[in-house]
């Protein structure tokens, strides 16, 4: 049995694989070659860090920021991918910063020009940050980040130890400050220090001497492993590393990192 329905122009035109290019586009090709129609693909993306702010001057954005360990040569792709994604749900201005926290200065490209399009995001390398931009926080978590930033021309050995201070000063309860203490053993081989990872155990060898007496002495194994699994939640949130990298550093089972990513809902 046929059925009849109206024909349109689309129909023709993809029937006879006719382009009117140079009518209608004034473009002149000397050479074409067919693509494959179909471009659809679904993407799930879970951003890093994602705000509806308002700032001081009434201004109201999504603020998106990525956390990257690896200097990756397709980032200015995907955040444009974001940005149109994040634009087309939210109706708002967005906003979009790259934090890198890997070793070394990123060569990833910040910008892409392709007429008629131009997208740019904002690439900032922590390790061109005044550490003391970070100090100022009352936050121990923020305290953090000034490992990863440029410690300056003094002596970094003083430097690492007046951080390690600091974040454990600021620290509530002895919980805090063992979570913090691992959390900076694992940004510090982030930043690589090379030589001055000397200077920062000697900081910290102390106070995990110390906070490992008190738990053992307390018997706080629940309070431990949540304290695990936050640690792997946060690297897994804000690093590239695999599953047996991350039981290493954690010093736990692969399992136990699998069971954190999928409660996690991470692919």
């Amino acid at each position: 049995m046929l059925v009849n329905r109206a024909i349109s122009p689309v129909d023709i035109f993809l029937s006879r694989r006719a382009v009117p290019a140079k009518n209608l586009f004034d473009i002149h090709a000397v050479h074409t070659e067919e693509l494959p129609d179909d471009i659809q693909h679904t993407k799930e993306r879970k951003p890093d860090v994602l705000k509806k702010v308002t700032d001081q001057y009434g201004e109201t954005f999504v603020l998106h920021i990525e956390f990257q360990v690896e200097d990756e040569p397709e980032m200015v792709f995907r955040m444009a991918e974001y940005y149109i994604m994040l634009l087309r749900k939210y109706k708002l201005p967005v906003r979009q910063f790259v934090i890198y926290i890997g070793a070394g200065d990123p060569i990833m490209p910040d910008h892409l020009l392709s007429k008629p399009m131009s997208f740019r995001y904002q690439l900032i390398a922590l390790s061109a940050v005044d550490y003391h931009l970070f100090l100022h926080s009352d936050n121990p978590e923020e305290k953090m980040l000034a490992i990863l930033a440029n410690l300056g021309n003094g002596d970094s050995g003083q430097v690492i130890e007046n951080i390690v201070k600091q974040v454990i000063t600021s620290s509530k309860g002895n919980f805090s400050k063992l979570r913090h203490i691992r959390q900076l053993r694992i940004l510090a081989q982030l930043r690589n220090l090379g030589v001055e990872s000397l200077q920062f155990m000697d900081s910290i060898a102390k106070y995990i001497t110390k906070e490992k007496d008190i738990f053992y002495l307390l018997g706080q194994k629940e309070g431990m492993e949540q304290g695990k699994e936050i640690f792997v939640k946060n690297l897994l949130l804000n690093t590239d590393f695999t599953a047996a990298k991350i039981a290493s550093l954690g010093n736990v089972t692969e399992a136990f990192v699998e069971k954190v990513k999928k409660n996690l809902k991470l692919k």
